[in-house]
């Protein structure tokens, strides 16, 4: 379909993003323009092999791993849900499958793609590393890969800036006058906790904070794991020696944190402030509500479906490109300056 959308373009003379508005019957070409492409195109057989616009399909393929990440949490709640709506929007049907690691081979992700003859592929790539892509490296069907990136495979990526939001949320520790801050970080690497990781150490190497390694804590990514590893390291740790503040690596590794912690005395954020990441709805209705990082999930979505679009319609010959969403900081009542 690529190369006769382009066929179209050289023969009228026009560019490929003036023939996919004509062909989709959108605004900005005039009747005479309009009238040439569509000659030309049924020359060259485009509707004979294009299917109907309520046919048209983009499948969400979810990469799980280990599925301590991606998981029915808000946060991957609403970008499916922003990915369904802007899919939606523009006439196509989102279709959402899974593909597990060890389980599915790269024949097995090819089938899946075929099933309905998808436009393009939407790959939620957040438990992926770089050996696990190459299943997917050189597929040939327009794809954009979301909440990951890979610095060897070029690709079009959207995610989020987590060097620059975990550098800011640690940076708020430090400006509350904290001067022994620790790390809640994952049992379960990722690349975003790795991201999340430099800005972290981006911060309090700039301070001259020395980061004592009992202050590295190491949670299950989950809310009872979080919880119970939490629990672990307070049975064998003084409670009255810990750090003044932690930044969690996410809001459900600092809710199961905050329990076990409370669950021990461990007032909060008299005792030990937090600041976690995400904002996750629950995080502005416990007590005290939890002050963290927020990630654009909704923006992200509408990103990713528009570019793949894009890259469908080839509307222009598209470079590569990565976008990284900015954060917010989020201020509630879990960090107390000091």
């Amino acid at each position: 379909m690529k190369t006769i959308m382009q066929d179209i373009a050289k023969l009228a003379g026009v560019s490929p993003g003036t023939v996919s508005n004509a062909l989709n019957n959108r605004k900005g070409v005039g009747q005479e323009t309009k009238a040439k492409i569509i000659k030309i195109a049924e020359e060259l057989g485009y509707f004979s092999t294009r299917r109907k616009s309520e046919e048209k399909v983009i499948r969400l393929i979810i990469f799980k791993k280990h599925g301590y990440v991606v998981s029915d949490t808000q946060f991957f709640t609403s970008l499916i849900g922003a990915c369904e709506d802007q899919c939606r929007q523009n006439g196509y049907e989102l279709l959402i499958s899974q593909v597990i690691d060890g389980e599915h081979s790269k024949d097995d992700i090819t089938s899946i793609i075929d099933q309905r003859k998808v436009d393009g592929v939407l790959l939620l790539a957040t438990e992926m590393d770089e050996m696990d892509f190459e299943k997917f490296n050189n597929l040939d069907i327009p794809m954009v890969v979301l909440d990951n990136y890979f610095d060897n495979k070029s690709n079009d990526y959207i995610l989020i800036n987590n060097i620059t939001g975990a550098f800011r949320a640690t940076k708020y520790l430090i400006e509350n006058c904290h001067k022994r801050i620790g790390m809640m970080g994952s049992s379960i690497d990722i690349n975003n906790f790795k991201h999340r990781k430099m800005g972290f150490e981006k911060a309090i190497n700039e301070s001259g904070i020395l980061l004592k390694k009992e202050d590295n804590i190491l949670l299950e990514p989950t809310l009872n794991g979080s919880y119970l590893d939490m629990k672990k390291y307070l049975e064998v740790h003084n409670k009255k020696d810990l750090p003044t503040a932690f930044f969690a690596f996410n809001d459900i590794i600092a809710l199961g944190a905050i329990k076990a912690m409370i669950e021990n005395g461990i007032k909060i954020p008299e005792d030990v402030s937090i600041i976690g990441f995400d904002d996750i709805e629950i995080s502005s209705v416990i007590s005290p509500s939890m002050t963290t990082i927020k990630v654009y999930t909704t923006e992200m979505g509408v990103l990713a479906v528009r570019r793949l679009i894009n890259k469908i319609d080839e509307v222009e010959r598209l470079v590569p490109i990565k976008i990284e969403i900015d954060t917010d900081l989020i201020e509630r009542n879990s960090v107390v300056k000091l």
